[in-house]
């Protein structure tokens, strides 16, 4: 059985969720399905904080290498 502490999200899965949702946001807005088809896909803000926190969400804050 697991504790009420396990089962809560962490900062970093809360604040992935955020990101997911703004990113949501953001293709509703232009009408894609995926940043790749957007015009600012390498340099846009909002996709590299998403990414970044895919990245933390993941090594929990942790610098240097995970297993996938």
């Amino acid at each position: 059985m697991q504790t009420t502490d396990a089962l809560e999200m962490d900062k970093f899965e809360l604040y992935l969720d955020e990101m997911i949702e703004k990113l949501h946001k953001c293709q509703k807005e232009k009408h894609s399905a995926s940043c790749s088809s957007c015009e600012l896909y390498l340099d846009c803000e909002l996709r590299n904080n998403y990414v970044k926190a895919v990245y933390n969400s993941m090594s929990k804050g942790d610098t240097g290498g995970f297993e996938f």
